[in-house]
Formats: C-alpha cells, sequence, structure tokens
C-alpha cells in the first residue's frame, strides 16, 4: 500500500469515526467468503457498517478523531480486524452473538458505547443487554403511562358506577309519586268533607 492509499484509507475510516457513538472493533478471522458475506449482509440489514481494517491505519484514524480517546482499545488491535459502527448500542452485540450460534466467530475485540470502553470478548453478553435509546424511551413512555391509564381506569369506573347509580336512583324516584299517591285521595276526601257540611 502506497503512502497515499495509506492516506485516503485513514481519512475513510476517520469518516466512519467522526459522529460515531457506537463502534466495535470485531475478529472475522476463520470465516470464510461465504460466511463473512453473510454477516456483512445481515449487518447491512440492521443498519451496521462493517469494514475490515488493517489495524494500523485504524489506530492512526482513531488517533486523529477529536473529542475520544480511543487509547484502551489498541491493545486489541492484532490480527484481523473488522469495524462496526451502529446507530443501536447492542445492535453489534446481539450480531455477532446471534451470529455466534453457528459459528465460532467473530469474536468481540473491544467496544465503545455510550462514552464507556469494552474490552474483551468477555464483555459480550453485557454489551448485548445495553438497552437501544428507542428501547429506553419504550420503557419511559410505559412508566409514564402506567399511573395515567390507572387514573383513566379509575375514572371511568367511577363514571360507570355514576352511571348505575343514577339508573338505580331513577326508578326509586319514580315509586316515590306513586306511593304519594294514596296520600292524594286522602287529602281529597278532607276537601269533600267541608264542602258536605
Amino acid at each position: 500500500m502506497t503512502k497515499d492509499q495509506k492516506v485516503v484509507a485513514i481519512q475513510e475510516i476517520k469518516d466512519l469515526l467522526q459522529d460515531a457513538k457506537v463502534v466495535y472493533v470485531a475478529d472475522l478471522d476463520g470465516l470464510n467468503a461465504a460466511k463473512s458475506s453473510d454477516f456483512r449482509r445481515q449487518a447491512f440489514k440492521q443498519n451496521i457498517k462493517v469494514k475490515v481494517v488493517k489495524n494500523t491505519l485504524l489506530q492512526k484514524a482513531m488517533e486523529q478523531i477529536e473529542g475520544v480517546d480511543y487509547s484502551e482499545m489498541f491493545e486489541t488491535f492484532k490480527g484481523n480486524s473488522a469495524l462496526m459502527i451502529a446507530d443501536t448500542a447492542n445492535a453489534p452485540a446481539k450480531l455477532i452473538k446471534d451470529f455466534r450460534k453457528k459459528e465460532e466467530k467473530p469474536a468481540l475485540k473491544s467496544a465503545f458505547v455510550q462514552e464507556t470502553f469494552y474490552v474483551g470478548d468477555n464483555n459480550l453478553d453485557a454489551l448485548v443487554s445495553i438497552k437501544s435509546r428507542e428501547e429506553m424511551i419504550g420503557e419511559i413512555i410505559g412508566l409514564l403511562q402506567s399511573p395515567i391509564q390507572r387514573v383513566v381506569s379509575a375514572l371511568q369506573n367511577k363514571s360507570e358506577t355514576t352511571e348505575a347509580t343514577a339508573e338505580e336512583a331513577a326508578p326509586a324516584v319514580e315509586e316515590t309519586p306513586a306511593e304519594a299517591a294514596p296520600e292524594a285521595p286522602a287529602a281529597e276526601s278532607t276537601d269533600e268533607t267541608p264542602a258536605a257540611e
């Protein structure tokens, strides 16, 4: 690789990393062409960018990124490395774990997720369990809706109870004049008596 080609390659990696919040470095070594293509296809479907990179170029690109010190990841840059960039924190980890149900690789080398570094394949389960932004928002909405739903339910039950009480009370009101009706003739008889005098 010429010096110019290296400069171009470093710039491409920098472009990928520039605004990345989720960065994984994985080892795809041992995957044949068909399996590697399958892995890339699945990554593409999940909106994960995968780029096989040279370790030295990846390190140089990371050193040039301002605002993030990726140096904790550098020790893992050995052998074959694939850079994985995603928007969802746990998407690459889930992809790696799902793919490993059938294969021994890919293996997680290191990751930078939510401003935290994870070094080593033993962190894969922890990364899988990280909730995505959408999942967290969904949970927060669910938590907020829960008390509101209870209040609405209570109000609906109260209004149904009030309606039922009103319906029960309505026949009682109708019965009252019927009970008062016998008193009315008594009043009439009282009126008739003075007339008889």
